[in-house]
């Protein structure tokens, strides 16, 4: 399958959050993003292999979540709303329950108005590298995640981003990542996910 460097489809509407919000509910079914400048980006659904390892990857996440009780962990249907006006959904997420607690019920309800501290984006077969790792850099730490991990699994490689702007590659699915100083003791064994 030939790689796509551009969404399918960007619609021209531009939309308040609260009528990109309603326009969501509406449309339930569909996954989208909205750059920037508020123009939508229509998200595609993923294959089967990605799917599953995107569930892996979430109760991997999850679990560890539950156990350390430190944050709060989202999968891709959650949408947070960025300081640069853009609204993005991450393969997976996690916030700092301080972080999470200081927004109203209703910022909690919608599409959080935070950067989470630390996103998984897994690359798909449509993926392209670079631009996969222009919305790392771009998007989320430019907004303020701390620690990010873009996941390629038919190359076998991880890049991670931190907020200093180093950037460090992993070859090799026989190795384990460490969430760091902002997942303290979270390790994912990335052969669980080959």
């Amino acid at each position: 399958m030939e790689a796509i460097d551009e969404p399918a489809v960007s619609a021209q509407t531009i939309l308040s959050d609260e009528e990109f919000y309603a326009f969501c509910q509406r449309n339930s079914d569909l996954r989208f993003e909205r750059e920037p400048d508020g123009k939508l980006i229509v998200m595609p659904n993923t294959g089967g292999k990605t799917g599953n390892k995107n569930s892996r990857l979430n109760a991997f996440l999850t679990f560890w979540t539950i156990e350390s009780g430190t944050g709060i962990e989202f999968d891709s249907s959650t949408a947070f709303r960025l300081a640069d006006g853009s609204t993005r959904s991450p393969d997976a997420s996690w916030v700092r329950l301080d972080r999470w607690n200081a927004l109203t019920e209703r910022e909690q309800e919608q599409f959080p108005p935070l950067c989470p501290d630390f996103v998984i984006e897994l690359m798909s077969a449509t993926d392209t590298l670079s631009t996969s790792k222009t919305k790392m850099l771009d998007v989320w730490i430019a907004n303020g995640c701390h620690l990010a991990w873009l996941i390629d699994p038919k190359a076998q490689t991880t890049h991670i981003f931190r907020a200093n702007g180093e950037i460090q590659i992993i070859n090799g699915f026989d190795k384990t990542l460490s969430g760091e100083d902002v997942l303290e003791g979270f390790l994912l064994d990335l052969n669980r996910l080959a």
